[in-house]
């Protein structure tokens, strides 16, 4: 039922981005913001998103979920644009995004219609995402990085990837998962 609920909400309006900010240090100011995704649903409250991302990939509803998130991003990315606000935008994607041969088809569609820049946006993606169909998701990733998008691997470290293999993906950040700092100033 929460899937049924899931597509009522992004035809409703209850998703919502909140952006947290990327900060420059050496710079002083923000240069990104990571779009995270929330879903406030009318009786339900706020629903956090380890409850609804997980549901939405077994059931092949994530698809639904991603356009929307690409479209909010790159929307909003226009929207700064226009008020002189220069700040780029990551947007995670997952397992199943990756597998979809179309995907850089319609990122590169949505950047035209809204007249936004490639390098305008990050994604990023998890280290557990790729290694499901290395072969597949590598494909897609370098015509993702072909075509100027950054790509950001997430949460790297629980697991699977070995530095050497990270140096074949056309990645150029990495974000090491917080079980591996969140001790780090007492252990």
């Amino acid at each position: 039922s929460m899937m049924g609920e899931l597509r009522q909400g992004l035809e409703k309006g209850q998703f919502k981005f909140y952006y947290q900010p990327k900060v420059d240090i050496a710079r002083g100011k923000v240069t990104t913001v990571e779009a995270l995704i929330r879903w406030i649903h009318p009786e339900r409250r706020f629903m956090p998103p380890d409850l609804f991302i997980p549901l939405a990939e077994q059931t092949g509803n994530i698809g639904r979920l991603t356009a929307w998130g690409l479209e909010a991003a790159i929307s909003q990315s226009r929207a700064w644009s226009e008020k002189g606000i220069d700040v780029r935008i990551a947007v995670n994607l997952s397992a199943r995004d990756l597998m979809d041969r179309h995907l850089p088809d319609t990122i590169a569609g949505l950047l035209a219609k809204h007249q936004v820049g490639h390098d305008r946006l990050i994604l990023e993606i998890t280290e557990s995402a790729i290694m499901q169909d290395p072969v597949h998701a590598v494909g897609v990733l370098k015509q993702l990085n072909g075509m100027g998008m950054t790509l950001s691997i997430d949460d790297y470290g629980p697991g699977y990837s070995s530095l050497a293999y990270l140096k074949s993906l056309p990645v150029r950040e990495i974000k090491i998962d917080k079980s591996f700092v969140l001790k780090l100033a007492s252990s």
